[in-house]
């Protein structure tokens, strides 16, 4: 008898072992803590003494035994009677704080990150992602027993779980945009414009009006769920846009497009490769839904005739659809680009975010040299902000691709694993699909139009 039942539901029993032994797993190690750990955050001296490993990142040349200092200023400590009384018929007296003047480096480790807002957010979000995509690939792995039923299966626990970790990283996106002291007045204002933007777009697409631009058929959706699919659209991009613009600004920099030529700033050989795959991998994956290169890459004649210039019909408009991959492959192909690019995008997260940290700094250092007495007043105020929303950044970092991977997952759910509702699961998954998708080509064209608008010098970093 109970032997009938492990074997019944075995796939039910693995999916349940498998979330609750990951679940205790990350939470033991502290896995999500882990990723973040190691990171290099400033702070000023002022605010933050040298001890727990701070140590002067940027530091101004101090003054010799003579009291010579920078470019002929001299600090108040060192300056002789005799030099002010030559110096009291000045005009103007600078003073320079050398305090003021020095910036920290601090290495982060558990107990920094729980002391930063969102930090609970990142963390659940981080669980339950790798909990659903974990039950999602063994579903993949395990695959459906015909005529055992939805619970005998075991698909049911990673579709809820599923849904649950997008829901949770939708709000707490939502609450990382509400968030007033994490991004500027003008990226909230270009955020409701795309959003508006992307819900008309939507509109668009779910009507079947960019069906000879888009590879997706939602014909199928009712009026009702098209509205609610814009809605979504709309939603993800209103969400979405600050991410990509503060993924744009860690491209910038990480790549030295600037050309400052600081190594505190610019990340190593290898993040910059990281960097120019992951942007180069999902602007490439965007495109493949796109017709004109979809119907280029597709060949549809099932009998591989070939085309060839001794019959006369060679040329460009008889290449297409001749030459490329079989529809069949061609789907596989997407398939793992999506799975490739938002995989590459988690392991970009550590450089993204260490180029964030990295932008105080290079502000830091402009006011620093901008006149002979710098107010660092500015600079001083974003590297505090820096380090106080690092898990919020984190957050909006890792929520571009785990987005990406849990839509994806989702669209592949095997049709048979829930019976007499195929028609509704396969709407659904093509729904899932579609917004994995979209997710990668709003990425694709917001950070696309930051990075030229970087180029143009219309936008800087500051």
């Amino acid at each position: 008898m109970m032997l009938h039942f492990f074997q019944e539901y075995k796939n039910l029993l693995l999916q349940a072992s498998l979330a609750v032994s990951l679940t205790l797993f990350v939470v033991f190690l502290q896995i999500p803590s882990l990723v973040l750990g190691g990171l290099h955050t400033y702070i000023h001296p002022d605010s933050y003494g040298q001890q727990n490993g701070a140590k002067a990142a940027i530091k101004r040349p101090s003054s010799s035994n003579s009291g010579s200092g920078i470019e002929g200023y001299q600090y108040l400590s060192s300056k002789s009677g005799l030099d002010v009384k030559k110096r009291s018929k000045s005009k103007e007296k600078f003073e320079f704080d050398e305090s003021n003047a020095q910036i920290f480096r601090l290495k982060l480790d558990e107990g920094h990150l729980q002391s930063r807002i969102y930090f609970s957010d990142y963390r659940y979000s981080f669980i339950c992602s790798l909990v659903a995509l974990s039950g999602l690939l063994l579903s993949k792995y395990l695959g459906v027993v015909e005529h055992s039923g939805v619970l005998a299966n075991g698909t049911l626990i990673p579709v809820i779980l599923g849904f649950a970790s997008l829901g949770k990283v939708l709000v707490s996106l939502a609450r990382t945009f509400l968030e007033k002291s994490a991004s500027k007045r003008s990226e909230r204002q270009l955020s409701a414009v795309a959003g508006v933007l992307g819900f008309g777009f939507g509109l668009m697409i779910c009507s079947g009006i960019g069906n000879s631009i888009f590879d997706f058929d939602l014909v199928s959706v009712d009026a009702f769920g098209r509205v609610c699919v814009a809605l979504l659209m709309g939603c993800l991009a209103l969400f979405l846009y600050i991410p990509a613009a503060k993924s744009a600004r860690s491209f910038w920099l990480g790549t030295d497009q600037i050309r400052s030529n600081l190594e505190i700033i610019s990340c190593g050989w290898f993040g910059r490769i990281m960097l120019y795959a992951n942007f180069v991998l999902v602007f490439f994956t965007a495109l493949l839904w796109i017709n004109p290169l979809a119907e280029l890459l597709v060949n549809k004649n099932t009998d591989h005739t070939r085309v060839t210039e001794m019959d006369g019909t060679f040329g460009s408009a008889k290449l297409v659809g001749n030459v490329g991959f079989a529809p069949l492959e061609f789907i596989r192909l997407r398939h793992w680009l999506l799975l490739i690019s938002g995989l590459l995008q988690i392991l970009t997260l550590r450089a993204n975010l260490q180029m964030y940290l990295n932008e105080a700094v290079l502000s830091w250092y402009q006011h620093l040299h901008a006149s002979k007495v710098p107010d660092l007043d500015f600079s001083r105020a974003k590297v505090f902000l820096h380090n106080h929303c690092l898990c919020l950044v984190a957050l909006q970092f890792f929520a571009l691709p785990i987005l990406v991977l849990l839509f994806l997952g989702l669209s592949q759910i095997d049709d048979n694993s829930f019976g007499k509702s195929l028609a509704c699961i396969a709407v659904l998954k093509g729904i899932a699909l579609f917004m994995a998708w979209w997710i990668a080509f709003i990425w694709a064209v917001f950070t696309s139009t930051n990075l030229f608008l970087y180029r143009r010098g219309i936008l800087y970093v500051s």
